[in-house]
């Protein structure tokens, strides 16, 4: 074999290791690429997302001919390159040396090196090879046919079946973890707004709403004047209207609706006011957030009674109250509108014994425990098992509470600090 005959196969196997490379890189990145990127570009109509697509529809068929194609290659460049070897080396020699030199040529510039760059940068591998390996999926066709056949005759003799759709759907957690991976690429208002829509199927009204001892009504026994001064200064555009307590529910009113009965007549009586009351909407207690706004939806309905099993009212919902789980409170100034949680100049907060611990959390980023009480009261006397003294303290995780003040049945306030290594409780 002369000096040119070697110089030509040297030529061929740098080729058919570039190919193999070109192989190599392409199973990488066409398994690497994001799948709902790729079906963005190709809705896009991006033609090479749109090949990379078609060929993804069968992976079994993509990866046979990647496989057979790179084979074939790569033992023709072995072949070629083990005939240079023993043309210098002899022929012991060389057989013994020219496949483990090859592999360790091979494993380096046609495996590892493409794979790597492929799996960090799949589309600018799977795009372009798919204008190639496209043409070849249909000119191979027959032998990837006969070898997947052949394949799954083996898989279902070791009893393994494979579907012929691959699932690519996401479930709630992994949605939400892929949102936060993308939090860089998103306002961090927006990313907060898309985290609460997936958690409202997960978070009850219970958890939300406001404890029937908050709620403010108008009672139709009162006097009509006071209720109409009332009315003339409340900030709330509906209140409930009962007769003597919640449990003899009327309806709600709606302060516009009484303010056109004033314009119209010269007094109004309780008649008036329970003929433009609306029809309560009841809400179970349990009823997830998620399916609530729909029945708000369906019902052009703003605001709902919560009842138990027993129907009894147990607090009320309005439809502000969700959209507040989504895009969070609708102000920025802390101190006025959260009333029940006021810093104090130690860093610690005294903190209403009926806040809402959901609302603790979301405002100072802790993590006390909302799957049991729903109240910082309900979870003191959860822990404490007994109603406290002011001064009692407790530790929950790496949280310190202490009562600050109490009433006959209810704590009313709480000072609470997060506690760091410097600080002890006692």
């Amino acid at each position: 074999m002369d000096e040119v005959s070697i110089f030509l196969l040297a030529i061929t196997v740098v080729a058919l290791l570039a190919v193999a490379a070109f192989f190599s890189g392409s199973e990488t990145g066409m398994m690497a690429v994001n799948r709902y990127r790729l079906r963005h570009l190709a809705n896009d109509g991006h033609k090479g997302a749109i090949k990379t697509a078609g060929l993804l529809e069968r992976t079994d068929r993509l990866l046979g001919l990647i496989l057979l194609c790179n084979n074939v290659v790569n033992f023709y460049a072995a072949s070629l390159f083990t005939l240079i070897v023993v043309r210098y080396l002899g022929d012991t020699v060389g057989q013994a040396l020219g496949p483990l030199i090859f592999t360790a040529i091979f494993l380096v510039v046609s495996e590892t090196a493409p794979k790597t760059v492929a799996a960090y940068r799949p589309e600018q591998f799977a795009f372009p090879a798919s204008h190639v390996l496209k043409p070849l999926s249909v000119l191979c066709y027959p032998l990837v046919w006969a070898i997947n056949r052949a394949s799954n005759k083996f898989l279902a003799l070791l009893r393994l079946k494979l579907d012929d759709t691959q699932q690519t759907s996401l479930s709630r957690e992994e949605l939400k973890t892929v949102l936060s991976e993308a939090g860089k690429t998103l306002p961090a208002k927006h990313l907060n707004m898309l985290l609460g829509i997936l958690d409202l199927e997960q978070v009850t009204v219970a958890d939300i709403m406001a404890p029937r001892n908050e709620i403010v009504g108008l009672d139709i026994n009162d006097d009509v004047n006071e209720i109409l001064n009332y009315l003339s200064q409340t900030s709330h555009t509906r209140l409930p209207l009962y007769r003597g307590s919640l449990d003899e529910l009327i309806g709600v009113v709606h302060v516009r609706r009484v303010l056109r009965l004033l314009r119209d007549a010269d007094e109004i009586t309780r008649a008036d006011l329970e003929q433009v009351a609306e029809e309560p909407h009841f809400v179970p207690l349990n009823m997830s957030l998620n399916a609530q706004m729909l029945a708000f939806q369906q019902t052009r309905k703003r605001l709902g009674f919560v009842v138990d099993e027993y129907g009894i009212i147990q607090g009320l919902l309005t439809l502000e109250d969700i959209l507040e789980e989504i895009v969070g409170e609708f102000t920025t100034d802390f101190q006025t509108h959260h009333v029940d949680i006021v810093k104090q100049q130690d860093g610690s907060y005294i903190i209403d014994g009926s806040a809402p611990l959901r609302d603790i959390n979301r405002q100072l980023g802790w993590t006390l425990p909302a799957n049991g009480p729903k109240t910082l009261n309900g979870l003191v006397l959860e822990r404490l098992e007994t109603m406290p003294e002011p001064g009692t303290s407790l530790k929950i995780d790496n949280i310190a509470l202490e009562i600050t003040q109490v009433t006959d049945n209810a704590v009313k306030s709480v000072r609470v600090k997060l506690l760091d290594e410097q600080y002890s409780l006692l």
